[in-house]
């Protein structure tokens, strides 16, 4: 079993080739096991946290501007890059909308998977995802009012939930069992990240099979709106390793890395749907939610190749 653990997560990227395939073409699955996603998310957050303790976290903590500088990285120069792409590939209307209300989303629940694949910091990216999603109900709406005129209803309920359920309560038990019996869950580290990828793959399914009517639906223009995606995703990853110029050290860097350039697609939808806005914006997140989920498994590989010869 340990085995085959690893083997899915150092082949990773093909299988996650292989399942958005799969789901776009038999999204049949993918629509059964759509309910199980945030029950999914809370599984990888546990699975996640088990590879930290509590010294790491505080010592997280302990260093507040790091925790604004990913705010503001994530927030700020995203935010930005969104309306800019927007208007770059749409023009205006719906989709440029959506586009710009994508850069301004906190950052993705799978972030910490993938600092892990990266031999990043995982404490902190866990933190930073934590802080960033507790604050995206209050600072969205601020951010997509400024740059579009458009009124956005923060949808608290669901954040609120998603935030407890799916991101507090995993990572406060994964840590704590880590720290009251760091011998025992210290002899599969090895297992984490390979466990968090089956989960990871399992999480695209439930995405890309219940969305790849619309996908599909919208033809060749599918196409434009995954460059977009793509656009935004890049810019993330260049964010993200701005932060070399504030920080040295490699692992926190890396925690940067996919804070900045991972977006938490399902919010977009609540929000949009909380406003009363044409379901329509929430499409750019639905495509960067599959573009995301494919770039991040591949760099995470490459900076993991890169570590073992330093």
């Amino acid at each position: 079993m340990r085995l085959f653990i690893i083997f899915v997560e150092s082949n990773l990227v093909w299988f996650v080739m292989g399942v958005a395939a799969l789901g776009l073409l038999f999204p049949g699955p993918g629509k059964l096991i759509e309910i199980a996603i945030g029950p999914l998310l809370a599984l990888l957050m546990l699975v996640i946290s088990l590879a930290f303790d509590a010294h790491e976290a505080r010592i997280v903590f302990r260093k507040p501007s790091q925790q604004l500088l990913a705010m503001g990285l994530v927030y700020g120069p995203m935010s930005v890059a969104g309306l800019l792409t927007g208007r770059l590939f749409f023009g205006s209307g719906p989709l440029a909308a959506g586009q710009t209300l994508l850069g301004t989303l906190p950052t993705d629940v799978s972030s910490p998977l993938l600092v892990l694949m990266a031999r990043g910091n995982v404490a902190m990216a866990a933190v930073f995802n934590a802080i960033n999603t507790a604050l995206s109900p209050f600072i969205v709406p601020f951010l997509f009012l400024s740059l579009t005129g458009i009124q956005l209803e923060a949808p608290l309920g669901w954040i609120i939930l998603e935030l407890v359920l799916i991101v507090l309560v995993p990572t406060l038990l994964g840590v704590g069992l880590r720290t009251m019996l760091p011998t025992f869950f210290a002899q599969y580290d090895s297992t984490y990240a390979g466990l968090g990828s089956i989960i990871y793959l399992m999480i695209l399914l439930a995405v890309v099979g219940p969305n790849a009517e619309s996908i599909i639906g919208y033809g060749w223009y599918a196409f434009l709106i995954a460059g977009a995606a793509l656009s935004l995703n890049l810019i993330g990853y260049l964010v993200g390793m701005s932060s070399r110029f504030l920080t040295a050290d490699r692992a926190n860097v890396i925690a940067f890395l996919f804070t900045v350039s991972k977006k938490e697609f399902s919010i977009a939808a609540a929000f949009v749907a909380a406003s009363g806005l044409p379901s329509e914006i929430a499409i750019p997140a639905t495509f960067f939610a599959v573009i995301q989920m494919i770039t991040s498994p591949v760099a995470a590989r490459i900076i993991a190749k890169g570590s073992k010869y330093r």
